[in-house]
Order: C-alpha cells, then structure tokens, then sequence
C-alpha cells in the first residue's frame, strides 16, 4: 500500500525526513507546509509535491495519510491532534509535546482514531545504540547495573535567541532538547524508573531561568541507576551511552558527523586477563531516520506500535518534569 505523506515544518529536521522517505516507494509526498514560504517552497521543490503556508491545509487533505510534525514542541499537540482527528497516522517530532498533559492528550487521540503516534526517538534507531540493545537482550552484559549517558553540544553565537532558549516555544531548556533523547534512552534500557534526583545549571548562556545543563539520577525499582549529563555548553559535541552488568559492559560512543565516528564495544567481566573488547565501528551517513521511518511505517502496515511510540513520549516528558520538580526542591522524589 503506498502512502500519502504531509510534512508540516520545512527546517533542518523537515529535510531530514523528506529525504529519508525518498528511499521509500510506499511513500509519497503530497504537500509540505511552513510559515516561512521560501523554505516550504524549496523542500515542495525537491520532493516533488506542493506547499502551503497553513499547516490546516495538510491535515483536512483526504490524499494524506500520514502526517510527519517538524515544528518547534508548541505546535506539537495541536496539529497533531487535529491530524488524527482527521484519521491521520502521525510521527511527531521528539520532545512529544510541550507538557505531560499535552502529551497524554495526543496518546488518547491516537487510541480513539485507531492511529499510530510515533515520537522521533531516532537515537534508537542508530545503528550502535541497536547493536548495544541487542547485546544486552541477549544477556552479554548480565543484569544491568547502572547506566551513564553524557550528551552535549555548544550552541551557537546568538543561541540565547534561538526558539529552543524560550520556554513557551520550548517547554524547557536542554533538558527538553536533548535531554530528552537521554532520559528516553535511560528508560529504553533500565526500564521504568522509581526515583529520580536532579540539579539545573545556567552556566554560560543567558537564558535563565532556565538551563543550559540538566544533570540527574534516575532509579528504577530494582535498584539499577542512570546518571545523566546534557549540556548546552559542551564546547566539543559528545555523546556517550555506557551501561554496565554484573558481567560486562556495552558502550556508544559517537554519532557520526560533529560528534565523531559511531562505535559500539562490548567488554567481559574478567578479574584474571588483560581486559579485551569487541568493538564494531560504524562510517557514512546517518540511517537512522531512514530507518525511525522503516519502522513507522511497518507499524502502521503490521498493525503494532512504532519502537518509539506516544506513550514512549509521554513517559520520557513525565522523567523531564519529574527532574525539573526535584531541582526545584531540592529533593529525590519518588514516582507513582
């Protein structure tokens, strides 16, 4: 079955996906849509399709079955909302939305409607954080210990000014932009949390009250611990994704481009030999929103939720609220 496809956003992350479902004949881009008409006319350009400036006109076209949401978060749930209402599969870019609520809101709508919502989570889907998963289903690395993620980049000059600095747009600092990828990814593989512990920085960019760091400590209830750092103010790109077992670890490192080479290794508990590691490298482009969408779109052809679905989305914005609460005051809190 080929599919219709609406892209409401025409930026950087908009071009991403477009050209990713260039790789797909089950999809066909119809119409783009953005309030700036020079970029929603370059994108229709290079797909092929029309462009508007009213993202209404994508979601009411009856040749549209699937709506892909690039905005800034404070358009996330209205339009997809009224995507859905308009019988509309939806993948939303990540944060899901701007507030839990929002968030849930979204999930009831798809549930009703019988639609798939996806959350753009597509640090799932590069290829080292997939190979890192499966080690860990496979049991590589025993019982999950603790894991660590490090995720940052610098921001640019004039970053104070940007949409992701103002927290109407937003709903929040780097915890939102980043961050967010982070607690996901915490839950993807330590499960769902109990507790979690966090401190709020404005370091260098000025944008308080809000934060250009986020650091947290999230416990799930078996005791295993994610600690998590993600920075506006990491001068250098970094990524790293470490988790630790009562057998070994498995480790990310890297993204590709700015951040560096992709790798993932996996290391044994050993106490008698010198210390020796499978390490596979990965180069060239970035699949994974190639594949975030492979995925989505099987969802919807297999009739089972996307990796990364709107509940995915929801919980991820309840870690978010539930670190920016204990910043706040100044304690651990503990999750229903």
């Amino acid at each position: 079955m080929a599919y219709g496809v609406g892209i409401i956003g025409s930026g950087l992350q908009g071009i991403r996906r477009a050209r990713a479902l260039s790789f797909f004949k089950d999809f066909q881009i119809s119409m783009v849509a953005d309030i700036d008409e020079d970029a929603a006319r370059r994108l229709s350009e290079e797909v092929g399709s029309t462009y508007t400036l009213d993202w209404r006109e994508v979601v009411e076209r009856e040749d549209i079955d699937v709506v892909i949401v690039c905005t800034p978060p404070n358009l996330h749930a209205e339009i997809s909302v009224a995507a859905m209402e308009h019988g509309k599969h939806v993948l939303c870019e990540k944060p899901l939305a701007r507030t839990v609520e929002e968030g849930q809101n979204m999930v009831r709508v798809a549930q009703k409607n019988g639609l798939k919502l996806g959350c753009g989570f597509n640090l799932r889907h590069h290829r080292g954080v997939q190979q890192v998963h499966t080690w860990i289903e496979e049991g590589s690395i025993g019982q999950v210990s603790f894991v660590r993620c490090r995720y940052g980049i610098g921001g640019r000059e004039g970053y104070e000014n940007d949409w992701r600095t103002d927290p109407e747009t937003s709903g929040g600092g780097e915890l939102m932009d980043q961050g967010v990828h982070a607690l996901d990814l915490s839950r993807w593989f330590l499960g769902d949390v109990a507790e979690v512990t966090g401190i709020l920085q404005t370091a260098f960019w000025p944008i308080a009250p809000i934060e250009d760091n986020a650091f947290a400590l999230l416990r799930n209830r078996k005791g295993s611990v994610a600690s998590l750092h993600v920075s506006w103010t990491q001068w250098r790109p970094l990524f790293s994704l470490e988790i630790y077992g009562s057998e070994g670890y498995a480790v990310v490192e890297g993204l590709g481009g700015a951040y560096g080479d992709e790798s993932a290794r996996l290391g044994q508990r050993d106490f008698t030999a010198p210390f020796a590691e499978k390490v596979v490298h990965y180069r060239g482009e970035d699949p994974s929103w190639k594949a975030e969408l492979q995925d989505f779109l099987e969802a919807i052809s297999e009739g089972r939720e996307p990796l990364a679905n709107g509940v995915d989305g929801v919980e991820a914005l309840k870690l978010v609220q539930a670190v920016y609460h204990s910043a706040e005051q100044k304690q651990t809190l503990t999750l229903q």
